[in-house]
Formats: C-alpha cells, structure tokens, sequence
C-alpha cells in the first residue's frame, strides 16, 4: 500500500506538473491567437487597399490611373483654352468618364464637345486637321502643367514634328498664331 501510495503521490506530482505546463500553454495559445485576430484584421485592411489601388472597384480604375487621371484633367483644362482660341471656340476638350465598356479599364480617354453641334463626342472622330489641333493643345497644355508641377522649371523649347499639312489654310492660321504667341513666354520652337 505504501508503495501504491508513492507510486501515486509521484503521478500526482507528476501531473500537477504536466496540468501547469498544460495551463501555460493554452495561456500562450491564447494570447497568440488574439495576436493572430489582429493580424488578420490587418492584412484584411492592406488587403483591400491593395484591391481598390489595382482596380477591384465598380469603375475598374487602379490608382495608378486615378492618379494619372487626376492629372490629365489639369491638362485638359490647360489644353483645352489653347484649343478653343485655335477653333475659334468651337471645341472644347474633357476627360470622359468612360467607362462604356466594362471589361476595360476606364479614366484616361478624351472627348471633345463640338460648340457647333452642342454634343459631345470622341476624340477619335474628329478629322485629320482638327486631330492636329487637339494634339498640339494636348502638348502645350502637358508644358504648362509640367512647368506649374516642377516649381520653377521651365521649358523653353518644342520640336513639332508633322501635322501642318493635313490642316486647311484657315486652322493653318490658327495653329501658327498660337505658336507665334508662345515666342514672348521664351519658348523656341522647330
């Protein structure tokens, strides 16, 4: 009986040992599992962030295009008083909003409101000649967003590489006066 009785005095001892370690590590389970719910409410943050900035979003525009977007919409505003002197007011050009076509992504497409129309349209469509205008008033508008962006830097020079032969003489006129009247602003152009 003795030995019995120290045999289990032995495993008692024995597994008080073992229910301590036990309470320990349930201890530690927990608090690592509370740990792990944090995280997981974190990455569950990073997560989305990470899906709206690569266009998991009703419009299917990334942050990078938002931003870009953001932008072109300074230089559509710079672009287009440019153009509308050169059309004699008749366009004006605007970010469209797209987004038309789900499958693709939306944000940096143009339009141009036709004044003589009243309607709004695609870039796309406009003629040969009227296509050069937009582009020219894009690149000028694009200079002078750039310049206003840097703070201080300052472009003084453009190469216009083709264009003036698809334009009819009066748009001719047009586009060279405008480019005429950036030589006080200190811009040389070829």
């Amino acid at each position: 009986a003795e030995e019995d009785y120290t045999t289990a005095v032995k495993a008692h001892a024995t597994g008080s040992s073992v229910l301590k370690q036990l309470k320990k590590t349930a201890a530690e389970v927990e608090a690592i599992e509370k740990e792990a719910a944090q995280q997981e409410k974190k990455a569950a943050a990073y997560t989305r962030v990470s899906e709206v900035a690569n266009g998991s979003n009703e419009r299917r525009i990334t942050l990078q295009r938002y931003v870009l977007s953001a932008i072109l919409d300074d230089v559509v505003r710079a672009a287009t008083v440019r153009l509308s002197r050169m059309s004699s007011g008749r366009y004006l050009l605007q970010r469209s909003e797209g987004g038309e076509d789900r499958r693709r992504a939306a944000g940096l497409e143009l339009d141009v409101f036709d004044d003589h129309t009243g309607s709004t349209r695609s870039v796309r469509t406009l003629s040969g000649g009227e296509m050069f205008l937009a582009s020219l008033s894009m690149a000028l508008g694009l200079v002078d967003v750039v310049q206003d962006y840097a703070g201080g830097v300052r472009i003084d020079s453009m190469f216009i590489d083709e264009g003036f032969g698809t334009l009819d003489t009066d748009t001719l006129d047009q586009a060279l006066a405008t480019l005429v009247n950036l030589k006080p602003e200190g811009r040389m152009l070829g």
